[in-house]
């Protein structure tokens, strides 16, 4: 899962060209596209910390609100973008002491969907549909094609990951539901991190998540009905209430109290962020510690050593659902890139709409996992995708980070410019 931040990209483009680019920390100068008239020496300073989009706009009263950002905000938008620190340290935490988390656990499956919907109000309070719908008529292809990749790339690998495998029923349709699930908002950072089309991705993500009322039950049925029944009406209803309707009415409060939101959007990030943590950590927890009871009920010394016992989860269900996880995103990783570039878009849309296939909201796929299935190792891929997705993705919008998007027309201009 992931989260948003208020990037605000969607501002009225002039007539003339519009660019977005990564502007290098701690500085305010205002950079111009045009090539200068004398070649200067300058370098590109190198990034240090976590690059900024800008949109580059004549009169444009954004950049100076956004250089005139308090100190406290800019330490809120960076403890936020630590989110894959905080899933993996959960994740290790609940390894070792499952019982941390026994508190929230207790109260599941409704803490749950509590949690999930706080998560989408604050990721609604952030976002501007109105601005959301205006870009969608701009670029509607891009759009379009990144969804439909959303909703077919991944659900079909999620089924031929289950039955290459052999899983069982149980992860069998955990896996097809993560993969049926939205894009996460996480893949909103991690495509700023790779100098990719911002934008795009955050369209997509609301794009997507508005869409899987009706195809994340959909298409679950279809890939999952074979193993187990699925009630698609009670999941589209579950999505409705904690995915769509939190969204909406975060829009609303945005719209309706501006006042009050602008104090909260700052901590808005952290607080998803924080959830979404807590959330899938609570899960792995509870599906770790009926893993540690079958290796005890299983036929060990009784002197078995602590290293035995890891050893002998990990040759169990826990390394099938670990190889499926992260073969499922990489799959969504690359195929999204490969389809992206086939049909022809730049290299900052491939980013985008590669990083967006590959990163899904993971809390969904918990959520209606705990609700509506019986076997709660059905919840345990989705519990998993957290940590090896976040990971996986903050690791190729990294490598990203370093690598030119050169056949865009902003970085080689950008290039000239500082050449």
């Amino acid at each position: 899962m992931s989260i948003s931040f208020k990037l605000n990209p969607f501002i009225s483009p002039p007539k003339t060209h519009q660019s977005f680019f990564i502007s290098p920390p701690k500085t305010h100068q205002r950079l111009s596209f045009s090539r200068p008239k004398k070649p200067q020496n300058l370098s590109l300073p190198k990034l240090t910390t976590f690059p900024t989009i800008r949109s580059v706009h004549e009169n444009s009263e954004h950049l100076a609100s956004s250089s005139e950002k308090p100190r406290w905000e800019n330490v809120l938008s960076t403890a936020a973008s630590l989110y894959p620190l905080y899933i993996t340290f959960g994740g290790v935490l609940a390894c070792l002491k499952p019982s941390s988390f026994a508190w929230f656990v207790k109260t599941g499956p409704t803490s749950y969907s509590l949690s999930l919907g706080l998560i989408m109000l604050a990721m609604g309070i952030t976002l501007e549909l109105k601005d959301l719908i205006s870009l969608f008529w701009k670029r509607p292809f891009s759009i379009l094609f990144g969804c439909l990749a959303q909703y077919t790339i991944m659900p079909a690998f999620g089924a031929i990951i289950s039955r290459i495998l052999g899983l069982s029923p149980s992860l069998s349709v955990g896996l097809i539901l993560l993969s049926c699930c939205p894009g996460g908002t996480a893949s909103n950072v991690v495509t700023l991190i790779a100098q990719g089309d911002v934008p795009l991705s955050i369209v997509m993500t609301g794009c997507t998540t508005l869409g899987a009322v009706f195809l994340t039950p959909l298409l679950t049925k279809i890939l999952a009905g074979t193993y187990v029944p699925v009630d698609a009406l009670k999941l589209s209803l579950s999505t409705l209430q904690v995915v769509v309707a939190p969204i909406l009415l975060g829009s609303y409060v945005q719209s309706a109290f501006p006042s009050a939101v602008k104090i909260m959007t700052p901590f808005a990030p952290l607080f998803a962020v924080l959830a979404s943590s807590l959330l899938a950590c609570s899960v792995f927890s509870e599906n770790i510690i009926r893993l540690k009871s079958s290796v005890i009920s299983a036929p060990l010394a009784s002197d078995a050593s602590l290293l035995n016992r890891v050893q002998a989860i990990l040759t169990g269900e826990l390394r099938v659902v670990i190889l499926s996880v992260m073969l499922l995103h990489f799959f969504g990783f690359f195929v999204g890139y490969i389809s992206a570039a086939i049909a022809g878009f730049k290299e900052r849309q491939r980013r985008a709409i590669s990083i967006e296939v590959g990163m899904q909201n993971s809390s969904l796929g918990v959520v209606l996992a705990t609700s509506h299935f019986a076997s709660p190792i059905v919840a345990l891929p989705a519990a998993m995708s957290a940590v090896i997705m976040n990971v996986m993705g903050s690791s190729l919008g990294f490598f990203w980070r370093y690598v030119d998007p050169s056949d865009s027309n902003t970085s080689s201009e950008v290039r000239s410019e500082f050449s």
